[in-house]
């Protein structure tokens, strides 16, 4: 697997993570689920990432989870897993396993959490993590959940790493633009912001990897489709038509607002796991209600 595994993948969805009442996976679930995002545009899937609750996942539902999405999508799109923790030592066992495991274009590690590490810190853990197997590695940048923010030097710096090939890059706009015109050749930046997947794109980017693709993904792809084809004033139209529902999927705790979407759809997507709770009544109302219009 390389690089080369994402060229026709603009759109990457972040998996939810169908749960039984019981608060089990859902495996059954997962077929007609994915099927629907295939149908409209994913181009490439995350598993185990913070939309499929990945904090409450166990050791064994994550590679059960894994097994499962392997056998309904065959090879259709490329697979990203999450491998990465806030130990450096588990995130590299874990990308050795998924590796072995085969069948992913590439491990997705977020910035450690809770420790608060150096710019060296994550360096080190980066390169960790990109040494250990032929897994490539996309490096997860979210500072408003983990705290710490990976600056922009220090991910060129490890850019020039040959097994790490990218990041989902969750800061803004002006470290986009710079990563953008700094990076390597075969480095990819994907933004993890639905709401900047306009402009994101248009200074350079490789694409989103995306929540709203679930409910609104052919909105996602004609907007994509109207900047590769230099029709800004399309694209722009449809962002402006598409920044409210964005709004509306992240107004509650995520997943919450897209899970509620996908159960009024009929996708039995379920509830989430504590310390996430579902959306209320009148909360899914409304947000149904702005996805859907």
């Amino acid at each position: 697997m390389s690089i080369t595994d994402f060229k026709d993948a603009k759109i990457i969805t972040a998996l939810v993570t169908p749960f039984n009442e019981d608060g089990s996976i859902n495996f059954a679930a997962l077929p007609k689920l994915i099927e629907h995002l295939l149908a409209h545009h994913t181009q490439g899937l995350l598993l185990a990432g913070t939309t499929a609750e990945s904090p409450t996942l166990t050791h064994d539902e994550e590679l059960e989870l894994f097994e499962a999405v392997q056998k309904i999508v065959k090879g259709r799109v490329p697979l990203i897993a999450g491998v990465g923790t806030n130990d450096t030592r588990d995130s590299v066992n874990f990308a050795k396993e998924v590796s072995e495991f085969g069948g992913f274009a590439a491990g997705l590690a977020i910035v450690p959490y809770y420790n608060k590490p150096t710019q060296e810190g994550l360096y080190q853990h980066f390169t960790a993590i990109a040494d250990a197997s032929d897994l490539p590695i996309i490096i997860y940048n979210i500072p408003g959940r983990v705290v710490t923010k990976l600056e922009a030097d220090t991910m060129l710096r490890l850019a020039k790493h040959p097994n790490i090939i990218g990041v989902k890059e969750c800061t803004d706009l002006d470290t986009i633009a710079y990563l953008v015109e700094n990076k390597p050749d075969d480095f990819l930046v994907y933004t993890g912001e639905d709401g900047e997947a306009f402009h994101a794109l248009n200074l350079g980017a490789d694409g989103v990897i995306s929540v709203a693709s679930h409910t609104n993904g052919d909105e996602l792809f004609d907007m994509v489709e109207a900047i590769v084809n230099s029709d800004i004033k399309k694209a722009a139209q449809i962002q402006r038509q598409f920044l409210p529902k964005v709004s509306a999927l992240f107004s509650v705790a995520s997943p919450a607002p897209v899970k509620a979407v996908l159960n009024h759809q009929g996708f039995e997507a379920g509830p989430l796991r504590l310390p996430l709770v579902s959306c209320t009544d009148e909360e899914a109302k409304r947000i149904i209600e702005i996805v859907e219009k």
